[in-house]
């Protein structure tokens, strides 16, 4: 398997060390398990935002996964700048997470905008 295929199982797997901070850092137990979403949007501050950062890596996910797959399959470009570019796409939405939960909000939308254009990259190199 690809270190690029590596870096999609990475993406599916970090909205879940988001939900982890958010809940598990923030009072989450066997009563809070019967009404998760609630308990989530009753949440503030970095909890709050950690969730919201969560929901926005589930979002991204889809598409950097076919980017991935597709510029595999496409087979035009090098392994090693699409697993160059898949690892700054994870380095990318670790930042976006870090700079969500620390409200970091200016510095947030460049590294979503960079997370962005790696994805476009994927497509490019492809082409």
């Amino acid at each position: 398997m690809t270190i690029a295929l590596w870096c999609v199982l990475a993406a599916f797997i970090l909205p879940y060390a988001f939900t982890g901070y958010a809940k598990f850092l923030g009072g989450f137990g066997p009563k809070q398990n019967h009404n998760p979403r609630e308990f989530l949007e009753a949440l503030t501050g970095e909890r709050k935002r950690a969730h919201w950062a969560q929901l926005n890596s589930f979002e991204v996910n889809p598409a950097f996964a076919a980017a991935v797959i597709i510029a595999q399959q496409v087979g035009t470009a090098a392994q090693g700048d699409i697993d160059k570019i898949a690892i700054a796409f994870i380095v990318s939405r670790v930042l976006f997470g870090l700079c969500y939960i620390k409200d970091w909000a200016s510095l947030r939308t460049l590294v979503w905008s960079a997370g962005m254009a790696f994805i476009v990259g994927l497509f490019v190199i492809s082409a």
